[in-house]
Formats: C-alpha cells, structure tokens, sequence
C-alpha cells in the first residue's frame, strides 16, 4: 500500500477557478501522517506538481529529508499551473514540457531522481505519446527517473506507454464500483504494477457520508457534475449519490468481515483482485492514515467474498 498525496497539498483551482483540492488542510497534520506512514513501513508516496501547485510535493520533501533512499516518490507532470493564483490553466503533455516540469519538481522534492515519474494526461493524443514516452526512456538513461508510467484509465495509452522498457507502472482509478479489469490484465501481462487511485470511490466507500451530508465549496467533490467525467462520479451537487450509497449498504456486511472497518474491506477488495496492486488512499489526518494501514493487517478478502461483492455490486451495469 501507498499514500496519496492529493488532499494534502490543500486547495487550488482549475477549469475556469473551480476547486480541484480537497478543502482546508494542516500542514502539521499532513506531516505529522506522513511521518506516522513512514514509522508504520510504508515507502510508497504518490503525488503530482499540481496538487496544491507544488505545495504537496514541497510537504514530502520536508517529510523526507535525510531519508530519500527509504522512500519510493512517484509525481507526475502534465498539468500547466500558475503559481502565483494557485490554479492549473492548461495541459501540456509534450516532452518540451515534460523537462521543465521535471526540473521543477526535483527543486520541490529536494532529490535528484524521481522514481516514479507519470504523464498526468488522461487523453493525450496517442501519436504525441509516442515521443513523450521515448523522452520519458531518456531521462532514465541520464539518471533523473528510475522509471514511468501513465495515469489513465485508457487500455489504448496505458498499452502503448508499457510497450516502453523502463514504464513500471499504470496508474488507474480502482474500487468496488470501478473495476478496470482490462489494465488488470495487461499489468499482468506486462508485469507493471497497478497503483490504484480513488480506492476509497473519493471517500464515499468510508462510510462517513449520507445523502444529505454536503461537501465544503472549496472541495473537488463538489463539482464532479461539471467534470463529466464516468471515472469521478461519486457525488453530484456536493452530495454522495443515492445508488452508490444503496450499493455500499448491500455489501457493507462482507466488507466489515473479521473486524475490518469499510475502509478496510475496500482495501481488501482492491488486493483480492490482484496482486499488482497498490491501493493509493489519500488522507488528511493521522487517524485517517492509521486506519488505512491497519487494513494491511487483515490482508485481502476471500475469492468468495470478492466474488459476492462484485455480484452484489452489478459491475456491468456501468459504473466499471
């Protein structure tokens, strides 16, 4: 398992001022969670320059410092930001780009590698991925990345970047309503690891929310709407939609099997479906990171178990 680094990097906007971060954060808190992981055996920390326009990254290289070599840091480029207003104005996934924002990066996380360096355009065009993904093998070679992938849920971009010889990694969105079986396959195929983003369906597989609950207005959740994006749906006008929830309450009993919270039997889930797997959640607080870790004690569900949620669930009718 490994930790997202999203929520952490605190607000900032995009698509024309609307909030792409999740709310008001503490910057000791965030430290202080990261500090816990790092003490509870987790290596693996995921972000991307524009979580927080820099700011997440700057908080792990803080977290960090004296021990680079413990850890494994995958960021991510593709997204043009202006730090001055704290907003993404474009994307820009081209290997022109890709070097300045490798550059800055390295500046942020204070290192010298990356180990994980990912191209943070969901459909950038395949015929330009293809020179993204040779520049991409070149900064291997020169010692800046140790290795790359693609955050998509495309089965055409996320095949063509593992047809690369040093792409490690895809990164897709997986859960119990998102199933993704196609990038499953093909990280077996290729032996990539799958580092799955959203395991937590953006926090409504914890449970915490009911139909009524809203989200704070400086929160990405409360404009999936205007996204229109199938991958992100989980709430519309601030709010958790009703049929999620009606799915969650159907399977809630399998997923709290042997003392497990929600949280938990998600992660379960998600290690149940393959061994490729590495569930990123995010989180704000050191309880939030604790609860998470402590899902690595129970290990995945059964075939059984898994099996009765995906029936239970209806992965086919077009959540997956």
């Amino acid at each position: 398992m490994g930790m997202g680094c999203w929520a952490i990097g605190g607000p900032f906007s995009g698509f024309g001022g609307m909030p792409i971060g999740w709310g008001n954060v503490n910057d000791k808190e965030s430290l202080e969670s990261l500090q816990f992981a790092f003490d509870n055996g987790i290596n693996f920390y995921d972000t991307a320059d524009v979580y927080g326009i820099g700011h997440s990254e700057e908080l792990l290289a803080k977290a960090f410092r004296g021990k680079r070599e413990q850890v494994i840091i995958a960021t991510k480029f593709g997204g043009v930001y202006d730090e001055k207003i704290k907003e993404m104005v474009d994307q820009d996934g081209s290997p022109q780009y890709m070097k300045k924002a490798l550059e800055n990066s390295l500046r942020r996380l204070n290192t010298d590698y990356i180990d994980i360096y990912q191209l943070h355009v969901k459909d950038w065009d395949l015929d330009k991925a293809i020179e993204t993904r040779e520049a991409l093998e070149s900064l291997v070679t020169e010692g800046k990345i140790r290795g790359y992938g693609w955050s998509t849920d495309d089965y055409e971009r996320a095949l063509l970047f593992s047809e690369g010889p040093n792409c490690a990694v895809v990164q897709h969105q997986l859960n119990i309503f998102v199933g993704n079986e196609e990038i499953l396959t093909l990280c077996y195929e290729k032996d990539l690891a799958s580092i799955n983003r959203g395991p937590l369906a953006m926090g409504l597989l914890s449970g915490k929310f009911d139909k009524e609950q809203a989200i704070s207005t400086n929160d990405v959740r409360t404009i999936m709407d205007a996204m229109q994006d199938p991958y992100y749906m989980y709430f519309r006008e601030g709010k958790p939609i009703q049929e999620l929830l009606d799915k969650l309450n159907a399977v809630r009993e399998i997923l709290r099997s042997g003392g497990r919270t929600l949280v938990q039997g998600a992660l379960s889930w998600i290690w149940a479906k393959s061994e490729k797997t590495i569930p990123i959640p995010g989180f704000k607080t050191v309880n939030q990171v604790k609860e998470n870790i402590k899902a690595l004690d129970f290990g995945p569900l059964t075939r059984e178990q898994t099996a009765e949620i995906d029936e239970l669930i209806h992965h086919q009718d077009g959540m997956a």
